[in-house]
């Protein structure tokens, strides 16, 4: 049996919160839903800045759905921002005054897309794949990336 160095390992705290970074047609799939659900966000954040009562809380909870959603289409911090969104978009859906009537809906269905977006991860193309994608570091040489001067 032979043991595998420990030095060959890249183990980033970050990575766990994704499952992978994936390319081609899943990863077009993610930015496809990142922007989409993005989108709506930012819509349903805006059209509550602009809503007749200008109540702090609710300032507050229209914040973190526009703020949450640029970051969530950038794809940065995606497993975090997405549980925060969900939170904020579940509490918009049970507050009294959040929507018209039957329009709570609306939030409970973004909810829903974000923690799948939150869960599945942002995919290739995000700043979170940038940043803490996986890597793969060869070692086997023992170079430890030097070049060879010979």
């Amino acid at each position: 049996m032979s043991a595998i160095p420990q030095s060959s390992y890249h183990y980033d705290g970050m990575q766990r919160l994704f499952s992978t970074f994936p390319n081609s047609w899943p990863g077009f799939g993610l930015l496809l839903l990142r922007f989409g659900v993005g989108i709506a966000l930012i819509s349903f954040g805006l059209s509550g800045f602009f809503a007749t009562s200008a109540e702090p809380l609710a300032l507050a909870r229209d914040s973190i759905e526009a703020a949450g959603a640029i970051f969530l289409i950038l794809g940065l911090w995606t497993p975090v921002v997405g549980a925060l969104i969900v939170v904020d978009e579940l509490w918009i859906a049970i507050s009294v005054h959040s929507s018209p009537p039957g329009g709570h809906w609306n939030h409970v269905f973004l909810a829903v897309l974000t923690a799948g977006v939150a869960m599945l991860g942002p995919g290739a193309w995000s700043i979170d794949a940038r940043l803490f994608g996986r890597k793969q570091f060869d070692l086997a040489d023992g170079t430890q990336g030097r070049k060879n001067s010979l």
